[in-house]
């Protein structure tokens, strides 16, 4: 299925060549059509549930859901299941804060130390920073786009297993460039909680869930939750369950569903409860994303294989150029999570794509050319190797780029 000739192998793994089949351009492939692509993809790949959402011109034209929520049961997966996230909840974070900035209530280029009451090292969450005064250097935009200097979390070092008693420590500089980090937004977090004292649950329901109606969504739990609720599995099928978080943390405790966050989505694709202004500062790059993949970012070389899409990060999500245009993008991934959306911003063109299956990474790529037609999305980068090209995965780069994708060609 899918077959390449060999050829082409010299730039699949580039982020900024795309040589899988796009169906339909510059337009969504639906109906029937989509229903049947859905479930051939889910039933090749192992992937017991799936939810799309289609956004045309900022407006949610389409919401279904495929598969089950609960295979044991046999409960559907609807377009109401409470869902996991994961790190969509970033972007949906960085979008609340970014309400403040036109509240005049935080100045992204300030230094944090400017926000806290006391030095940072002088919490206890933070002690392990004693002694670096490179902190001050942090700013909130800075940790929006992944910029912080820190791991992705301290339990996971580069280059080193697990360690639960992991200790948190700067690897480069803030500022000096991209390495995405879990940690960086939850000490945004922290900075608008102990320094503004603004509590971001509350910020999120009253600045997003309301206003874009957004009823099934939280950042911890709730027990109406429950009725409708999809259980994750992995790679072979094990039920996982559904963590039921007590604690709000912006890097991802968000239950939604695939019909609350599609109307989120269409919401920051249009700009609403923004200024052009700082809407405009939200989608534009500050960084260029040199490495291969997401995954590790930290201690390997550099690349240049992202240069024909221009890689690069905004204050909450990824982006790149497209064939259709500047394009931005948010994943979230967990064991039993899988999920992304894609959104074109001069066509306000948006496909969100939601699973509780760890297999769903492998059909994404085919599935956002599918609905939005070609766009270079950097599917090797976020690591959504295709479920039935799986030597992908250990592919080595020769070219940087491939001309169906460098920017003279769009």
């Amino acid at each position: 299925m899918f077959s390449r000739p060999l050829s082409v192998l010299a730039c699949i793994i580039t982020a900024g060549c795309t040589t899988l089949p796009a169906t339909r351009h510059n337009t969504h492939l639906g109906g029937a059509n989509l229903d049947r692509r859905v479930t051939s993809l889910m039933s090749a790949a192992k992937v017991p549930g799936l939810a799309v959402a289609i956004i045309e011109n900022g407006h949610v034209v389409s919401v279904k859901a495929y598969g089950m929520r609960d295979t044991a049961k046999q409960l559907p997966l609807t377009t109401d299941t409470v869902m996991y996230a994961a790190s969509l909840t970033k972007a949906a974070f960085s979008y609340a804060t970014m309400t403040l900035v036109d509240d005049g209530r935080l100045d992204l280029d300030a230094s944090i130390a400017s926000d806290l009451p006391k030095p940072l090292p002088e919490y206890e969450k933070y002690a392990d920073l004693a002694g670096d005064t490179r902190w001050k250097a942090l700013t909130p935009g800075i940790l929006l786009s992944h910029r912080s200097g820190f791991a992705n979390f301290r339990f996971w070092q580069p280059g080193k297993d697990y360690d639960p008693e992991g200790k948190l420590a700067f690897y480069f500089a803030p500022g000096a460039r991209y390495a995405y980090s879990g940690e960086g937004i939850n000490l945004a977090q922290f900075v608008l909680e102990h320094g503004k004292g603004i509590d971001v649950g509350t910020l999120m329901r009253e600045r997003l869930f309301t206003p874009f109606r957004m009823p099934r969504t939280a950042m911890t739990w709730r027990d109406d939750f429950a009725d409708d609720l999809a259980i994750g599995y992995d790679e072979n099928g094990k039920p996982l369950g559904h963590k039921q978080r007590q604690s709000a943390r912006a890097a991802g405790s968000m239950d939604t569903t695939i019909g609350d966050y599609a109307n989120l989505l269409a919401a920051m694709v249009r700009g609403d409860g923004l200024s052009a202004a700082t809407h405009k500062r939200w989608l534009t790059p500050v960084v260029r994303i040199r490495s291969v993949q997401q995954f590790p970012t930290i201690g390997l070389p550099d690349s240049n294989d992202n240069d024909g899409i221009s890689l690069g990060y905004a204050l909450g999500v990824g982006t790149f150029t497209s064939p259709q245009g500047p394009a931005f993008f948010k994943g979230g991934h967990d064991d039993g999570t899988n999920n992304v959306a894609v959104c074109i911003e001069s066509s306000r063109n948006c496909v969100l794509l939601m699973s509780n299956s760890s297999n769903a990474e492998s059909i994404f790529a085919y599935l956002i050319d599918d609905v939005l037609g070609k766009t270079c999305f950097p599917w090797y980068w976020e690591n959504y190797i295709p479920y039935d090209h799986p030597e992908w995965r250990t592919a080595k780069a020769v070219v940087n780029e491939h001309p169906a994708c460098s920017p003279q060609n769009h």
